[in-house]
């Protein structure tokens, strides 16, 4: 009876411990069947969400394109810009696709992919302000908003010394600040700053030649090259058939004819 019940007992733990092993198995093997990329959906055009609430813009295109180059489903996570690398190093998303500029500085903490769009800093200011270049913003009684986490708000932080540096949590908020006087200048990129003028033509101006020229790339947590080589092969690819070009005629076909006009190299 005692060897009866000792065998049952015995066969019970290996079925336990199979079952275990195909629920971990299969698990991982789901894991590895997701794609989860993080971006802010605070960016239009590029990251936002539709009528339905739904992500879109041409990261999410992006990132789809790229999840099935790679035969994974893609999962969008919506964080604030500034928890994006922070959520990419202790394993959270797979990747950030979110308008993010490869510098020296996040490189310290994440590598990136090749560059897949050129842009560059420039200003919003208010259409009263005597502003006429990044050297006219560094003065005493002047106040440059910014916005948290982004180049545009490191760049001041570096340079900005005499002027009240305002950071804000949203675009919108810097904007708003520009266009009601409290705030002389905005420090961010073209195609945003294009945009921003483009609705407050009364009460701003677009300084739209860049000070600091920028790349975007695909953030990529540190030692995971086998992931990275395959965004690049992706890139690259996704460039040749002429995929950035479809994004940019779908969502920033506006920008690309004024960009032309003006005599302001668009690239994406």
């Amino acid at each position: 009876m005692r060897r009866d019940r000792l065998q049952r007992s015995m066969l019970a733990m290996v079925a336990f411990s199979l079952v275990l092993v195909f629920s971990v198995g299969g698990t991982a093997a789901a894991e590895k069947d997701t794609l989860v990329v993080g971006m802010e959906l605070a960016y239009p055009p590029f990251e936002m969400t539709d009528t339905s609430g739904k992500p879109a813009g041409v990261s999410v295109d992006l990132a789809h394109e790229l999840g099935k180059a790679l035969g994974r489903k893609v999962v969008i996570e919506n964080s604030a810009f500034d928890g994006l690398i922070p959520a990419l190093k202790t394993g959270k998303i797979d990747l950030i696709i979110s308008s993010m500029t490869a510098t020296e500085e996040r490189a310290r903490s994440i590598d990136f992919s090749d560059p897949y769009l050129s842009t560059g800093l420039c200003l919003l200011v208010n259409k009263t302000a005597p502003i006429n270049g990044i050297r006219d913003l560094d003065l005493p009684g002047r106040t440059v908003a910014v916005k948290k986490g982004t180049t545009g708000h490191s760049f001041a932080a570096r340079n900005i010394k005499r002027a009240r540096l305002l950071v804000l949590d949203k675009e919108s908020a810097a904007v708003l600040e520009v266009v009601q006087g409290k705030a002389d200048a905005f420090i961010y990129d073209q195609m945003s700053t294009y945009q921003n003028w483009q609705r407050n033509q009364a009460t701003t101006r677009a300084l739209l030649v860049p000070f600091q020229k920028e790349s975007w790339a695909v953030g990529v947590r540190k030692g995971n090259d086998a992931l990275k080589m395959k965004v690049n092969a992706f890139l690259k690819e996704f460039r040749a058939k002429g995929g950035f070009e479809r994004l940019g005629d779908r969502y920033l076909k506006e920008q690309k004819d004024a960009f032309k006009k003006l005599g302001y190299p668009f690239y994406l």
